[in-house]
């Protein structure tokens, strides 16, 4: 291509370019809307107070309401069979227990038509029960995504470690 030609083309071609990055910018991204999660715990619950380290460590800005989480988790939508010691909002999504920050990201990138993400109960070697003070043992858990009708999914498995 000469000269003249690449010219042409940078000169039709760079203000389609620029207007596309500006609106870009405009648009906010899914994990900047997603960077606020709303918690609902039990006060004296440490495991959900490491979860919530977990997030934030993880970029996650954290609002967290001490005041337990059945009315939240009732109000939100997660059946009772999903139910943990904890429940958050990101978004339109409702997460429920010690559900990995990295599936919380995957999640939101990926936007399925779901009411969220949950973790049942509270396995070993989950996000806020993990560490020392649990022995570093990993139980086998599954991230299971939540449909708006109650019925799951299996979103990720981790796999028990001794």
């Amino acid at each position: 291509m000469t000269t003249v030609l690449r010219t042409r083309a940078v000169r039709l071609l760079l203000p389609s370019a620029l207007v596309a990055a500006g609106l870009a910018a405009l648009i906010p991204s899914v994990s900047a809307q997603a960077a606020e999660v709303e918690v609902w715990k039990d006060p004296n619950c440490g495991c959900c107070s490491d979860w919530i380290k977990h997030m934030e460590a993880n970029g996650f800005k954290v609002t967290v309401h001490q005041t337990g989480n059945r009315e939240a988790r009732s109000r939100l939508g997660m059946p009772d069979r999903h139910a943990s010691c904890h429940t958050a909002k990101i978004g339109r999504y409702v997460i429920e227990g010690h559900v990995p920050a990295a599936d919380i990201r995957r999640l939101l990138q990926q936007q399925p038509d779901a009411g969220g993400l949950a973790v049942p109960g509270m396995p070993l070697g989950s996000p806020g029960m993990d560490g020392p003070a649990y022995g570093n043992r990993r139980m086998a858990y599954q991230v299971l995504l939540v449909q708006a009708n109650g019925r799951d999914q299996v979103f990720q498995s981790y796999p028990a470690q001794p």
